[in-house]
């Protein structure tokens, strides 16, 4: 008798190589490996602030959604810690050094049209960004504070005070998602939107590597 696969472990296996992709994106490789500079780490979280503007609106409005809304937590929300970091690393004016990128207003505008008409849309970029975030995030931010030599300002965007067990409210989202009322059709269509999130994370990586270089240039 064929097992079935819950809906997480399937998402999670279908969008793995994506994950994968995005991570090892140029841009994002060299911060990593320490070849990034502070302006590549101040451009990132730049970007993060519109696109977690749009994501975090999305949830205001998701919330009277029956199917959405379990997967909605305070406990998430980075606005404040993201205008904080940014305060810190570009100073008071900051909101108005900066711009989105092409494709991170692409990316916003992809999550404010699914995220007011769509619950799947919604959780599916939900899913991608704070799942990512407690998981590969807590190590990005580590990874920063000791390249750059921060403390709690500027990584707090990385940092969930109110999240005591990373590993467990992580177990406890994919089973509000293996527990989601979707049929085989919708699962799918989340598995998708899944993917383009990911599309979005690496091909925000690489208008960040050409901004660089036409900052260089």
């Amino acid at each position: 008798m064929d097992s079935v696969i819950p809906f997480s472990a399937a998402l999670r296996e279908r969008s793995s190589s994506a994950h994968s992709g995005s991570e090892h994106a140029g841009f994002m490789s060299d911060l990593m490996q320490g070849k990034g500079t502070r302006d590549d780490y101040v451009a990132l979280v730049a970007q993060h602030w519109f696109i977690y503007s749009a994501l975090e609106a999305a949830a205001d409005r998701m919330r009277r959604d029956s199917v959405a809304s379990v997967f909605i937590s305070e406990k998430l929300t980075r606005l404040p810690a993201l205008a904080a970091d940014l305060e810190f690393l570009i100073g008071p004016d900051w909101r108005e050094r900066i711009t989105p990128l092409p494709t991170t207003q692409r990316y916003v505008d992809r999550i404010e049209r699914v995220g007011a008409t769509w619950p799947g849309g919604f959780v599916a970029h939900h899913y991608t960004r704070y799942l990512g975030d407690l998981s590969g995030g807590l190590f990005i931010g580590r990874l920063m504070a000791r390249r750059f030599g921060f403390e709690t300002n500027g990584i707090g965007f990385y940092i969930f005070g109110d999240i005591a067990d990373p590993k467990e409210f992580k177990d406890f989202y994919r089973e509000q998602l293996d527990a989601a009322p979707w049929d085989a059709a919708e699962q799918e269509r989340v598995i998708d939107e899944v993917l383009v999130a990911y599309r979005f994370n690496t091909d925000l990586f690489v208008d960040l590597a050409a901004a660089k270089a036409s900052a260089v240039a």
